[in-house]
């Protein structure tokens, strides 16, 4: 006996439906396996790799992606021992698996607890501040919108931040609790997350630069999915600050700075690299400790700084004295220095909301432009004629 084998055409002609089911079968085969390759190849477009959205904030960055982004939290506070990555959905968005093992918050939130004034400005920016539904602390709250909620009762004081109200965060179930840490030790937010709460650290206070600090906007833009809107207001504030830097070092001479107070026998002064110094280097300023290094605050001597700074043109922000009396009532020796003598003395502390909270302290590293404006104003008034300070004041 002869083996035969059967060739297509033989089959074709013997059994004709089975060809027709054959060519179908393959067809969808071959379609099916088209498919999923152009699948895969949108996916791995649609999520490869992002540019970060962040340009001054050292502590945080923000890559977007089709259906999602990625927030990581670099720098919540001096020497963190860790960073913090949550991953924000959109809604119908999908998540890679590679990513689910970080925090997945979906956004936009729909209510929200902050847990540090310069939180606040952020929120009224992007227009969602009636979202916030709880605060540590509200005393300290100085925006006219936010206390009209707390005194309506839709923000809740949720105890201090060494030991906030679990019981009544739980009740409320916030979206996110945007959490403020200053060290590595963070027991109450730890048995918050362990509640189930989701927790989002922000350190827009550590960042050392008047725009890096300002850029934190974006964070919060993120969160609400309003990232564009949060580029748009930032952007706007970065122009205005450049421009007006630019303004300031038209003139050519720099007048002598100092700053601070004595506390508890010790006169604390910005360091060389801090938020502070940096205002007055863009504000064309001879600030006496610029040369010193750090981004915290110098600790002196009395003696020290009259020596450096006796001399000086101006003195700007001495701690929380709000007049030349309380100073000197409080120090006679702040009499013998020529700033005092000749009344250029400019402090933030004479601005203050309804209940006492200081407006430089809630608004200030959201609008450093404005900032920036007040300085120049002190220092080189003839630049702007006709601004008005609006954080700082002239003590009397």
């Amino acid at each position: 006996m002869k083996w035969i084998t059967p060739t297509f055409a033989s089959f074709e002609k013997n059994h004709p439906m089975k060809t027709v089911f054959l060519y179908f079968s393959t067809l969808l085969v071959l379609l099916f396996a088209v498919g999923c390759k152009e699948n895969s190849e949108r996916a791995k477009q649609k999520n490869s790799k992002s540019s970060n959205q962040i340009k001054y904030a050292s502590g945080f960055e923000l890559y977007k992606y089709d259906g999602f982004s990625v927030l990581k939290i670099k720098n919540p506070w001096p020497n963190a021992a860790k960073e913090y990555t949550y991953i924000l959905k959109e809604k119908n968005g999908t998540v890679p698996d590679s990513l689910r093992e970080n925090p997945v918050i979906a956004i936009p939130l729909q209510t929200i607890v902050v847990t540090s004034t310069t939180h606040i400005p952020s929120l009224e920016m992007l227009g969602v501040e009636n979202t916030m539904i709880g605060f540590p602390t509200t005393d300290y709250i100085s925006s006219e919108k936010v206390r009209h909620r707390i005194d309506a009762g839709k923000i809740r004081d949720v105890g201090t931040e060494q030991s906030m109200n679990t019981e009544l965060l739980i009740d409320l179930q916030p979206s996110a609790i945007i959490a403020h840490g200053i060290n590595n030790s963070n027991t109450t937010f730890d048995n918050l997350q362990k509640s189930g709460l989701n927790i989002i650290y922000n350190g827009d206070w550590n960042e050392a630069t008047p725009l890096g600090k300002a850029e934190w906007i974006k964070f919060f833009g993120a969160l609400y999915g309003l990232d564009e809107k949060a580029d748009s207001v930032f952007a706007a504030i970065e122009s205005d600050y450049k421009k007006t830097m630019s303004l300031a070092h038209l003139v050519k001479t720099k007048p002598t700075v100092f700053a601070g107070a004595v506390f508890e026998n010790q006169w604390y002064m910005p360091q060389g690299n801090s938020w502070g110094a940096l205002f007055l280097e863009d504000a064309n300023a001879n600030y006496l400790w610029k040369e010193t290094t750090g981004t915290g605050s110098l600790s002196l001597s009395f003696e020290s700084v009259f020596i450096k700074a006796e001399k000086a043109d101006f003195w700007i922000g001495p701690g929380q004295f709000t007049s030349l009396k309380e100073m000197s009532d409080a120090n006679p020796h702040y009499t013998h220095f020529k700033a005092f003598q000749e009344k250029n003395v400019y402090s933030y502390s004479t601005k203050k909301g309804k209940t006492g909270g200081l407006i430089y302290y809630e608004l200030a590293p959201n609008r450093p432009d404005l900032v920036l404006k007040d300085l120049i104003k002190i220092l080189h008034p003839e630049m702007l004629p006709d601004y008005k300070l609006y954080f700082f004041e002239k003590l009397q």
